[in-house]
């Protein structure tokens, strides 16, 4: 590989232009002929014996040019940008310039990482928030526990919110029933706001064994565009009423739900519990303004495609998230009447921010000259393995070294900016 020229045209943009020899390009003329001559047809030749030459002088030279470049440009291309000490972010837009059997140059336009002007990163002051726990707080944890450990009973009464219900429904909308409108014995808690607007609190006064209507009108944004502001009607029927009995709030219920013997040690352990959660949510107000005064002083013209492609990240996040709750990212937008276009709109300046503090991270790093070991990056591997239960060389082998210690050199960065500033509180 030759690197014939290297030239920045515009900002964030390098074009190199790449000579691949003759020695280096006769091992993919002969792997491409080798892919190629057994559907070529030859006088006196049996199918897939011919040799190269002669396809050659009958098809022409350069019957095995494109398969060759395809093999080999590749290699060639990350050569140059080694030897350019370039770092691109997106795809590089290839152009192939001339090709013979004594090689082919192309040229390879590259967006990369932009220049960083760094502000002010060491010496800097932000305030940590104290964390309080109110009283109240303590005690709607106490009654959510009451509520998870509720025991639910038949009652002969007449359904009230809170209550649950088991019913059947049928939906119509002008008299004529809809998919996914029908369903026998649906358990509903009534007040909890499963069903549309005005639905469960038409059940509210019902008692086991009666029919009844229920009248509603479908939002305008409801997912499901055929029902969107229809006017429908529900036929039920109520099979049966339950109600949830909290047990007593007293020392025996601390007893059963944890292992603490009486309910004031359960409300301190509850407040430590909460104290520490907001504690750490502190530290972390404290440490994210450090690193936004750091981002907000700093100088970048930023490749639109480096946040694009946090977008995709963060979208790429959130259906990993959504299939623990065996959703799909489509159906999550039909529930939430939403788009994808609008979704990286809404994650757009979380983006901007996170690819922003990465290039100052790595501008801080070559400031000050940070390093990462090798020591540091096999502990980080076993870290790893023992994070997602996997062997450490399947760590190994699953990502990019380069991409390990540049996570890294960015921890040791924010390490930086945190250990040099100056903590006031804030009351």
């Amino acid at each position: 590989m030759k690197l014939v020229s290297n030239e920045k045209p515009e900002k964030n943009t390098v074009e190199l232009v790449i000579e691949v020899t003759a020695e280096e390009f006769e091992p993919a003329l002969e792997r491409s002929y080798r892919k190629n001559v057994a559907r070529m047809n030859v006088p006196g030749f049996r199918k897939g014996k011919a040799p190269r030459k002669m396809l050659e002088r009958m098809y022409g030279e350069g019957v095995f040019f494109e398969d060759a470049v395809n093999y080999s440009y590749s290699e060639a291309y990350n050569a140059a940008i080694d030897e350019a000490g370039i770092e691109p972010v997106d795809k590089a837009d290839i152009e192939i310039l001339d090709v013979s059997a004594q090689g082919y140059q192309f040229k390879a336009k590259i967006t990369v990482r932009p220049e960083v002007k760094l502000g002010k990163y060491k010496g800097l002051t932000a305030k940590q928030p104290v964390p309080s726990v109110e009283d109240g707080e303590v005690e709607e944890e106490i009654e959510r526990m009451r509520e998870r450990n509720a025991s639910i009973q038949t009652v002969e009464r007449a359904a009230k919110t809170g209550d649950t219900v088991e019913f059947d429904y049928e939906g119509f909308v002008d008299d004529v029933p809809f998919d996914g409108g029908k369903d026998e014995h649906a358990k509903l808690v009534l007040g909890s706001g499963r069903f549309i607007p005005g639905f469960e609190e038409q059940l509210v006064g019902k008692s086991a064994g009666e029919e009844f209507d229920v009248n509603v009108t479908f939002p305008e944004e409801y997912h499901a565009e055929h029902l969107a502001g229809k006017a429908a009607v529900f036929k039920c029927t109520l099979h049966e009423v339950k109600e949830s009995l909290k047990p007593d709030l007293d020392d025996e219920f601390a007893k059963d739900v944890s292992e603490f013997d009486t309910l004031d040690e359960l409300r301190a352990s509850i407040r430590a519990r909460i104290m520490d959660t907001r504690a750490r949510d502190a530290e972390h107000e404290y440490e994210d303004a450090l690193i936004g005064q750091v981002v907000d002083g700093m100088e970048a013209d930023i490749p639109e495609v480096m946040i694009e492609n946090r977008l995709n990240e963060i979208l790429g996040d959130l259906s990993y998230r959504l299939a623990g709750q065996r959703l799909d990212l489509k159906t999550y937008l039909a529930i939430t009447g939403s788009s994808v276009e609008q979704l990286k709109e809404e994650h757009r300046p979380t983006a901007e921010r996170q690819v922003k503090a990465s290039l100052a991270f790595d501008a801080i790093a070559a400031a000050e000259k940070i390093e990462v070991s090798d020591e540091e990056l096999q502990a980080e591997y076993s870290r790893l393995a023992e994070l997602y239960n996997m062997d450490v060389d399947r760590i190994k082998s699953s990502l990019n070294e380069k991409e390990v210690r540049r996570d890294l050199s960015s921890l040791k960065a924010s390490k930086l900016i945190i250990d040099t500033a100056e903590k006031t509180i804030d009351n």
